[in-house]
């Protein structure tokens, strides 16, 4: 065929040439751009060039589906993509959901909780019975606080026809649950000031200042003088984007401020080999503000999910926290009260608390949790184990 008509037959299909030349493009771009290994912005880990090992038809299947994938994970702007899709959804179809995110009001993000699902119920009845175990053998030394989402301070701002589960209610059942321990109820504490910032409208974890009204909660309980924020420099990053948002990818959210105050403690972070057996420690600050720098900001508290570190404090006496990442905002404030703070996250300590105990006849333990983390943590149950 003369190119000088097929080139014309070409003029006749404009809108045909003109995704010819955009996937020509884009299929140059992809082999011209590096892979990445990781998305900062969805916090999720992205598909590798795959390798064919068999010429079989298991193997070149099985091929053939990793490399769909990697063609998705690596396409050339790939976050203007998601953020492009997610304007469309949001503006065009007025969707309030996106990818398991409710879309609130005033830019909140909630998750999306409609039930209590089985494999929910089986942790929490396990858990609620570790919680329960660990007080009955300390008595008089447990406290447990249950931290509600977001979205039981902010009902008003959830989207229309979008029912959430009575999770107040299930925090009520859990008091009930456990008569051996110093139940501390927060919910009513943090209502009363939440006109304030005290969630991220990104991520699912509460700011520094509604840990700071927990907090009050725990040294009304205890006795103790409150941390006095007043006498502490504060410091800020903006530009944070949480957990939320890597998952609903809005085009319009509005990015959190992180705060915390300038303290000096310490922090050591154990390696441990045996039950209650530190060994070798890395001492650090109380913050890794490197992560700052990053896409997860909120890693900078206690420098991420240790599984046991100690925190050198300004008060007397010793304290263990349980916890899930919802403390780590919280134990700076301890500093105020113990001279030391030790802190336990099951994710990554394999082992029971007794001996730990033993070892440092703590003054006070503290189990605090979110309500999320609490029906899903499948290690919380060591806590009740005996030995």
């Amino acid at each position: 065929m003369d190119p000088k008509k097929r080139v014309s037959s070409l003029k006749q299909y404009p809108v045909l040439a003109a995704f010819t030349l955009f996937f020509a493009a884009l299929f140059v771009l992809d082999l011209v751009t590096p892979d990445r290994a990781y998305s900062e912005l969805e916090n999720t880990t992205l598909t590798q060039r795959p390798k064919l090992t068999a010429v079989s038809v298991d193997g070149l299947n099985n091929y053939f589906t990793n490399y769909t994938k990697y063609v998705k994970d690596q396409v050339f702007g790939r976050d203007q993509w998601i953020s492009l899709q997610s304007l469309a959804e949001t503006t065009l179809f007025q969707k309030t959901q996106s990818g398991g995110i409710l879309l609130g009001r005033e830019h909140r993000m909630f998750a999306r909780r409609y039930r209590v699902l089985p494999t929910e119920e089986r942790v929490w009845n396990k858990n609620l019975a570790a919680v329960q175990s660990l007080g009955e053998r300390y008595p008089g030394k447990v406290s447990f606080m249950l931290v509600p989402s977001a979205s039981v301070l902010y009902p008003e701002d959830l989207p229309l026809a979008a029912p959430q589960m009575d999770e107040e209610g299930r925090i009520d059942e859990a008091q009930a649950a456990l008569p051996a321990v110093q139940f501390l109820r927060v919910t009513d504490a943090l209502r009363a000031h939440k006109d304030e910032y005290l969630y991220y409208r990104t991520d699912h974890h509460w700011t520094t200042l509604g840990a700071y009204y927990a907090y009050e909660q725990f040294c009304k309980a205890q006795g103790l003088t409150p941390f006095d924020r007043s006498a502490h420099p504060v410091k800020t990053a903006e530009n944070f984007y949480g957990t939320h948002y890597s998952k609903a990818r809005t085009w319009n959210a509005e990015p959190d401020t992180i705060t915390w105050y300038d303290l000096q403690n310490r922090l050591t972070i154990w390696n441990v080999t045996a039950p209650g057996q530190p060994t070798e420690g890395t001492q650090t600050g109380l913050y890794d503000t490197g992560k700052l720098d990053v896409y997860d900001k909120y890693a900078m508290f206690l420098h991420g999910n240790n599984g046991l570190s100690r925190v050198e404090g300004d008060g007397t006496g010793k304290i263990l926290v349980i916890k899930d990442s919802y403390a780590n905002s919280f134990v700076p404030y301890l500093t105020a009260n113990y001279a030391a703070i030790d802190v336990v996250d099951f994710r990554n300590y394999n082992y029971g608390l007794d001996q730990l105990i033993a070892d440092n006849d703590y003054d006070a333990i503290l189990v605090l949790y979110s309500y999320s983390s609490f029906t899903s943590d499948p290690y919380l149950y060591r806590a009740g184990v005996a030995g």
